[in-house]
């Protein structure tokens, strides 16, 4: 049964579910962008393929885990914005005033209360978090395909790509979810005038907090829907004919 205060369909309505929308996209383009750009600079130009074609596993955890930390911090700014945006309900259901209502007004918010260093709160968490998930998703991605190729029967087609994306986001969300507990909270922690987070200090801080305060599985709060989230998008960015670089997930 859902909780008043852990259903957002029951308690805020059905639209609440797509509530930080419009900049989740925003950063989604620019974060797949971005690594995609990134890892095929570094798989081609600096890491280099073997002469069959394959990359070395050490090369693609390399590789990922740079080009998803760098796009991270590129995009961190509309990462900020949609978590800000997607706990409003959280003011709502505690019977405050809405602190913003759109896009606009959140980046505004932001600027003016932490300059433009301020829309890089939280920056630290977000980067790490991007490292290790592209760390598992594209390095066990090339990996289980590349395996998959060699030692069964099946062709490079969409029920390996599948296969292969399944299993990438297994590792990514496995290695990912702790780091993306850790960038919420801190992200979204209270401010003061001078927008030093009044909770953590750090995110080693708020991963020290968490573990001590509610134990080692809340940091793996949502694991499900974001190994969904993982899954469900590589497949759709395959279908998009993205896999000539890589399967691809929003993280």
């Amino acid at each position: 049964m859902c909780q008043v205060s852990v259903c957002p369909v029951k308690d805020e309505g059905k639209l609440r579910l797509w509530q930080g929308v419009t900049p989740a996209i925003y950063r989604h383009l620019v974060y797949t962008g971005c690594r995609i750009t990134f890892y095929e600079f570094f798989r081609d130009r600096i890491l280099k393929k073997n002469s069959d074609g394959t990359l070395p596993l050490w090369k693609a955890v390399v590789g990922g885990s740079a080009a998803g930390g760098l796009a991270q911090f590129i995009a961190s700014p509309m990462d900020l914005v949609k978590v800000q945006m997607q706990m409003e309900g959280r003011q709502r259901l505690a019977g405050l005033p809405p602190r913003v209502h759109n896009t606009r007004q959140a980046f505004a918010k932001i600027l003016k209360e932490g300059g433009v260093r301020g829309l890089w709160k939280g920056w630290v968490p977000n980067v790490q978090r991007a490292a290790l998930v592209n760390l598992g998703d594209l390095a066990t991605y090339d990996s289980i395909k590349h395996q998959l190729l060699k030692h069964t029967s099946l062709k490079d087609d969409y029920l390996t790509h599948m296969l292969s994306s399944g299993c990438a986001g297994l590792v990514a969300a496995t290695l990912g979810t702790p780091a993306d507990v850790i960038k919420t909270r801190v992200m979204n922690q209270p401010t003061d005038s001078r927008g030093r987070g009044l909770l953590y200090t750090s995110s080693i801080d708020c991963l020290l907090k968490t573990i001590r305060t509610e134990g080692f599985p809340a940091l793996y709060k949502g694991f499900v829907p974001i190994w969904a989230r993982m899954v469900s998008l590589a497949d759709l960015n395959m279908f998009c004919n993205y896999e000539k670089c890589i399967s691809l997930s929003c993280n």
